[in-house]
């Protein structure tokens, strides 16, 4: 039986960003709260398809480098190799050190921090069968080849792809490939070299239009509205069993989702509080949240975790409505949360615990009528991701639980009877949020859909 091959996930970090034209390369410029460094390694350490990550970085920054992975204690991260003059020198350090006789290498590079799961996936399978894999996508734009500034031919886009990263090999192939160009550096990636020398088939994966690469500085505004708009599937398979003897306060929890988050997490042995104005707590009062959360903590040592349902969803135009009345809204739908992340921190640093607020689908995009209810869910996404930066020294997680259209009292009242299986049930959207409070996500958007 043939051993299985060990799959090396290297990240070429060691680019200066000349073109990005900034004070320190891109790959350690923060994109909602985190750099871009740190978001790559992040896929590639969170794959299961990944046994060991070699990083490449520029030795004028190695001291960066290094401060961001003792602060993230990756487990993955076997090498961190100092880079070349070029990108195919950098390729060839990287796959120079590993030892083993053959094993599979995914080159990627650092600036594209939203290649997915299912593109690593698709490459690790690809490689069973072929030696050598690039990650394309079609070219929606028409291609022209341009000489002394004139068209000089229209090549037929339907046979041109756009390409990207991760680039797959099998080691033996790669390495014989560089010893093959030796000398030779016009070259803008490795599948280059192998269609060079005709060294084998080069079979192509399909890529993502979302794994873009940031190369100018307008890109970053580009991927900050990626990660906005960009949700997380919460983690399926953990087992609402270690929700056991935790301590979670729910604001809002005496109806709809944190009802059904409280009545969830008990069935399965943890002890729940749930406050709202109908307990007398007013979560527009942050002296009334701390007072809560105090007499909770004395009553069990501990706050494992804090949810924040509490919303008001109310309609009108904005020239129409009564100012008294659009304050009230920003208050209970955004600085509720604010009063309630801010009175848990101290609990929750102690327990190293986790927080949930909630957006709604209008979050990415402004909806007529609601305009106050759609930007304050806005902010709380702004603000998780803002706060996971912020609170990963202290070992709190935060994160937003979006769901889609949900049968709750509160939106019965905004609209009326709606048609039936038309609606998010509750109890799904309970389940989705108590296993992101035991997951180890944090600064993420939790999209929850019917399905």
């Amino acid at each position: 039986m043939q051993n299985k091959l060990k799959n090396y996930g290297i990240i070429l970090a060691s680019g200066t960003g000349s073109r990005y034209s900034s004070d320190i390369p891109k790959q350690f410029i923060k994109i909602a709260g985190k750099t871009v460094l740190e978001h790559t390694v992040e896929i590639f350490e969170k794959s299961a398809n990944i046994d060991e990550i070699i990083l490449v970085i520029t030795p004028d920054y190695r001291h960066i480098a290094e401060n961001i992975l003792l602060k993230n204690n990756y487990k993955k991260i076997s090498k961190l190799l100092n880079g070349g003059a070029t990108r195919k020198d950098s390729s060839f350090i990287a796959i120079s050190s590993i030892e083993d006789e053959e094993a599979n290498v995914l080159i990627h590079d650092c600036a594209r921090p939203f290649v997915t799961e299912t593109i690593l996936s698709d490459c690790v399978k690809a490689l069973e069968k072929y030696s050598a894999v690039d990650v394309a996508i079609p070219s929606a734009d028409t291609i022209i080849k341009v000489k002394n500034d004139t068209i000089d031919s229209i090549p037929n886009r339907a046979e041109l792809q756009r390409g990207q990263t991760p680039q797959c090999f099998k080691l033996s192939l790669i390495k014989k490939a560089h010893e093959l160009s030796k000398g030779d550096n016009n070259f803008t990636d490795d599948c280059g070299l192998i269609v060079k020398y005709n060294l084998a088939e080069v079979y192509v994966v399909a890529g993502s239009g979302e794994n873009i690469k940031i190369t100018y500085p307008e890109d970053i505004f580009m991927a900050d509205r990626l990660f906005q708009i960009r949700s997380t599937i919460y983690p399926e398979n953990t087992s609402l069993e270690n929700i056991k003897d935790k301590v979670i306060v729910v604001f809002g929890g005496t109806s709809g989702i944190g009802q059904c988050i409280k009545e969830l997490a008990e069935q399965y042995g943890a002890k729940v509080y749930a406050e709202s104005t109908r307990s007398g707590c007013d979560i527009t009062n942050y002296e009334s949240i701390c007072k809560v959360l105090e007499r909770v903590y004395k009553q069990n040592g501990k706050i494992d975790y804090v949810v924040n349902s509490a919303g008001i969803l109310r309609m009108g135009k904005l020239l129409d409505r009564d100012i008294c009345d659009v304050r009230k809204d920003i208050e209970i739908n955004y600085i509720g949360s604010i009063n309630a992340v801010k009175a848990s921190i101290p609990y929750l640093q102690k327990s190293e615990g986790a927080i949930l607020l909630f957006a709604s689908s209008s979050y990415t995009r402004g909806r007529a009528l609601y305009s106050t209810y759609s930007s304050t869910k806005a902010g709380i996404v702004n603000l998780s991701q803002a706060l996971a930066e912020e609170l990963i020294s202290d070992k709190i997680r935060i994160n937003v639980i979006n769901p889609e259209r949900t049968a709750t009292p509160m939106r019965f009242k905004a609209f009326g009877q709606e048609p039936a299986g038309s609606l998010l049930e509750p109890e799904k959207v309970a389940q989705a949020s108590l296993k992101t409070l035991l997951s180890d996500l944090t600064g993420q958007v939790i999209d929850v859909r019917r399905g």
